[in-house]
């Protein structure tokens, strides 16, 4: 079987990878396409995964909508030669329209209800869709989506992070890092690139909140892109991470996680460490899974954060049993029977 997967955000390589590596030990032939956007090509490398590389990402609306224009017209000389039996993408824009132009089943992951712009250019096209319990059907049939392709599973798309996740209890010493404190806290910058976020590149929301708390801990910084690394890099005690990093050892390894995005939010969820959430656009539903179980904090008060801050690194909270569906099986299943069926 020949399966083709699209992998344009830097979170979807921690998602795919095992996924790519299990089809290739069964003999199946995957091809991966990705894009010149943030760490996805550090961390390609950094698991030892093969890619084409088409295309980039634009900041303003004019240059996202001639990038991806573009990126389709490219990949369409790569994908139409080939001989596909399914094509895979978690909030790919392009995927979904190639391959529903070109007569392939495809089969898209979502975790983001609030995307409006890629969810009504994509849901409506899709053969199958992979979406969490925790979404409102209603929500995606709105964008277009057909009740009839969503398959729902207990969980977020991040417990697909930890397939095979060894953990590192020395990865500071590895990293090498000088700290002055016997606590850390990990944080992680808003994605003010993103389509569904309206920011300013050359702030964060992050920045009154590390003003008060490296006084009290070690601030371990993991910035998206460069420009967002200069708004931290002259405050005293704190270190910016240089990708690609094991993000999910320190994460394990923190004392607590402030993060302005969501991905790595709910991968301390799933890890139990402490997370507080400083998100600066509308909650997502997946979000609210993990606050609900007590497992996230959400909070855009910086007074509030700071206070919550300093009360979880002083008392940390036991852990709480989470019942959660075999997502890497059900991505796998479905692969193979879109494929399948296509034969």
């Amino acid at each position: 079987m020949k399966i083709w997967i699209d992998i344009t955000n830097a979170p979807h390589v921690r998602f795919f990878k095992d996924v790519i590596k299990y089809l290739k030990s069964e003999g199946e032939d995957v091809i991966v396409t990705t894009r010149d956007f943030g760490d996805i090509h550090k961390l390609m490398n950094m698991y030892k995964l093969d890619y084409i590389s088409i295309g980039s990402h634009g900041v303003s609306l004019y240059e996202k909508l001639k990038t991806s224009t573009e990126r389709i017209n490219e990949m369409i000389e790569v994908i139409a030669g080939e001989k596909l039996d399914v094509a895979v993408s978690k909030h790919s824009i392009e995927l979904p329209r190639i391959a529903y132009g070109l007569g392939i089943p495809s089969l898209y992951v979502l975790d983001n209800e609030h995307a409006t712009a890629a969810n009504k250019l994509t849901l409506p096209l899709c053969n199958s869709i992979i979406s969490p319990n925790v979404i409102d059907m209603w929500k995606l049939m709105e964008y277009g989506a057909d009740p009839n392709t969503i398959t729902k599973y207990n969980g977020t798309s991040e417990l697909m992070h930890f397939k095979n996740f060894k953990y590192n209890d020395n990865i500071f010493e590895d990293l090498g890092l000088n700290l002055q404190f016997d606590k850390t806290i990990f944080m992680r910058p808003e994605p003010s690139l993103a389509s569904y976020l309206d920011t300013d590149c050359n702030k964060s929301v992050l920045t009154p909140i590390v003003n008060e708390l490296k006084d009290y801990a070690n601030i371990l910084i993991l910035p998206r892109f460069s420009r967002q690394a200069q708004i931290f890099e002259d405050i005293e005690n704190v270190t910016i991470l240089e990708p690609p990093v094991d993000t999910s050892s320190i994460i394990k390894k923190s004392n607590l996680v402030i993060g302005a995005g969501g991905t790595m939010n709910r991968e301390a969820a799933i890890l139990q460490t402490p997370v507080i959430s400083c998100y600066p656009g509308k909650t997502l539903s997946v979000d609210q899974y993990y606050i609900d179980k007590g497992l996230m904090y959400r909070s855009i008060e910086t007074e509030d954060i700071i206070s919550q801050a300093l009360s979880s690194i002083a008392n940390p909270k036991e852990e709480v049993n989470i019942d959660h569906d075999d997502l890497f099986k059900l991505v796998v299943d479905k692969i193979y029977e879109l494929g399948s069926n296509n034969r």
